[in-house]
């Protein structure tokens, strides 16, 4: 019988948990739960406002990394969480009774900034499961090839794709570094590239494939060099793409656990910030209780998406405006763990645009069963388990779906889309102004990265390191 577990249900099932005290706070910190007792007391606590050296809004990879870098310099930084746990869009958890990444889900051996913090910390890492089949798209429904095919026919394809991103992106860490190239192609989306080539029907769906779901949506959402920067980033090949598939021991949370037990700063979850005023050299934060914390600065470290949901006084410089209005997270981005027996093979697959289900990729094998993820297309109905059951058999027939768990990161309140991906046209509109303090108010987030922008945790600590830089200059 299929069992699906939904967020909101497991929330109500661990709502009852006790809540702890937060020592010396007048407010009460669940880890998992609770959402009205952690606003009554916020409002019991709102008539005497609060203090730190530095407010921080945002528990995920950017927000932890500056709040270890300042409490290294010895500076007590306030950490505001809006969610009931830390992690952002990264989030270990369990399903079928195994550890799995309900977010973000992968590192790579060519970020440097990443395999740096894994080596202070002693994480080791290891591959994601290969598959032994590959399903990718053929002049007649999916064609079945093996892993070594699959490559051959994607690797000149892709080239082909990226063909002049060696020179547009000459040094990949420092996108702007050719801006008189980079003039002719940033106002391209993935599909207008696609356009551009000379490709049969099944050439097209096995590129666009990829783009679309990349693009949270149709290909014309994300810009080409927004994945033009990844694939050099990743070593500028194919095959050196693909290798950005491994896993932290101990899931994706491990390291940022690791990083916020050295900062040691306080983190005050379920506190959603609202409103953002400087003033008289001073930062106000206001959450949602009511509740208001000072500082002499803050760093807003949120996805771009959700900027849209705070005031800010005064109001966003253009750049951050726009990023706010147009978003750079994905629109669509609907994670899927399914937990399948019967024909259960390590089978990778992609499909093209609009099939209920974009991808899917084998993950462990159990006793009774496989785990596999997959990305849902926006026209799957996630909430209906026989239409993910029908969907799973298009690659697997004969499968039966024991459960599944789905997370509609586009729906999620504190994300408003999945990965970050820049728009057409953002990388020379809104940089490097975005990346710039506003007053006392400093911006972080792996969406406003200058390397390993969007997807990446790696852009995250990149853009913590420099917002925390930021910081310190500000009031040393």
């Amino acid at each position: 019988m299929t069992s699906r577990e939904t967020e909101p249900a497991r929330h109500r099932r661990i709502a009852r948990r006790p809540f702890l005290k937060a020592a010396g706070a007048a407010m009460v910190v669940a880890s998992v739960g609770g959402v009205g007792s952690a606003q009554a007391a916020d409002r019991r606590g709102a008539a005497a406002d609060e203090s730190a050296d530095a407010l921080i809004i945002g528990a995920g990879y950017a927000g932890v990394t500056v709040a270890r870098e300042l409490s290294a310099r010895g500076m007590k930084p306030l950490v505001l969480e809006a969610r009931k746990r830390t992690g952002g869009r990264i989030w270990t958890d369990t399903f079928s009774g195994e550890q799995v990444e309900i977010g973000g889900g992968w590192v790579g051996e060519q970020q440097a900034l990443v395999q740096r913090e894994l080596t202070r910390y002693g994480i080791t890492t290891s591959p994601d499961i290969g598959p032994e089949r590959m399903l990718l798209p053929g002049d007649s429904g999916l064609e079945s090839m093996t892993p070594e095919e699959a490559v051959g026919a994607l690797g000149p394809l892709w080239a082909e794709f990226y063909r002049g991103s060696e020179s547009y992106f000459e040094r990949p860490y420092e996108p702007l570094h050719r801006r008189d190239l980079l003039v002719d192609v940033d106002g391209l989306s993935l599909a207008d590239r696609l356009r551009q080539l000379s490709l049969s029907p099944r050439e097209f769906h096995r590129l666009n494939s990829e783009t679309s779901l990349y693009s949270g949506g149709p290909s014309s959402i994300g810009a080409l060099t927004g994945m033009s920067q990844w694939f050099q980033l990743a070593g500028g090949n194919y095959e050196s793409f693909l290798s950005m598939n491994q896993k932290p021991a101990g899931g994706m949370i491990s390291l940022l656990r690791a990083m916020l037990a050295e900062a040691r700063a306080e983190v005050r979850l379920q506190s959603a910030v609202t409103r953002i005023t400087e003033s008289n050299g001073a930062v106000t934060v206001e959450v949602s209780s009511g509740k208001r914390y000072t500082a002499p600065l803050v760093v807003v470290a949120t996805p771009t998406n959700v900027w849209q949901d705070i005031v800010f006084q005064p109001g966003l410089p253009p750049a951050h405006a726009t990023a706010a209005r147009q978003g750079i997270g994905v629109p669509h981005s609907n994670k899927l763990w399914l937990h399948v027996r019967g024909r259960t093979e390590a089978l990778f697959a992609q499909t093209p645009e609009g099939s209920p289900i974009s991808m899917m990729l084998p993950q462990q094998q159990l006793a009774d069963g496989r785990l596999m993820v997959a990305f849902a297309g926006p026209s799957l109905d996630t909430s209906d388990p026989l239409a993910v059951q029908e969907a799973v058999r298009q690659f697997l027939p004969g499968s039966s779906l024991i459960r599944y768990r789905t997370m509609d990161w586009g729906r999620d309140r504190y994300a408003r889309g999945g990965w970050g991906l820049r728009r057409p046209g953002q990388l020379l509109n809104l940089f490097p102004r975005i990346e710039e303090p506003h007053g006392r108010i400093l911006f972080a987030g792996a969406d406003i990265a200058r390397g390993w922008h969007g997807a990446y945790i790696e852009g995250a600590i990149e853009s913590g390191l420099r917002a925390a830089s930021q910081a310190v200059a500000l009031v040393g």
